[in-house]
């Protein structure tokens, strides 16, 4: 059984960039780097995917990340209210 082949990052973006450049076709870019076409065309596909997140606005994203406020403070009130009915039905004053 044949051992399974890990290629570096570094490798990856080679083969990436020269996919890009398109100056070579896939069948020369598969045999200059001894990889299956289908291959290069995924790694291809992963950098352009890839070049959003580096154009990204680190600013906007932080800010993104943030939990949406009205709706903590909405389940807050509901919560607030389920506690308030249950205290009234079962009597108890804490």
């Amino acid at each position: 059984m044949a051992k399974r082949i890990t290629y570096s990052a570094n490798f990856k973006k080679k083969v990436a960039l020269a996919a890009l450049k398109e100056n070579k076709t896939l069948s020369d870019l598969a045999q200059e780097f001894k990889i299956h076409p289908a291959q290069i065309v995924k790694w291809k596909s992963q950098a352009i995917e890839g070049l959003e997140d580096v154009f990204e606005d680190k600013r906007k994203k932080k800010k993104e990340s943030d939990p949406d406020i009205e709706a903590v403070y909405a389940q807050l009130g509901k919560t607030q209210s389920q506690l308030e009915f249950l205290k009234k039905k079962t009597g108890i004053e804490y």
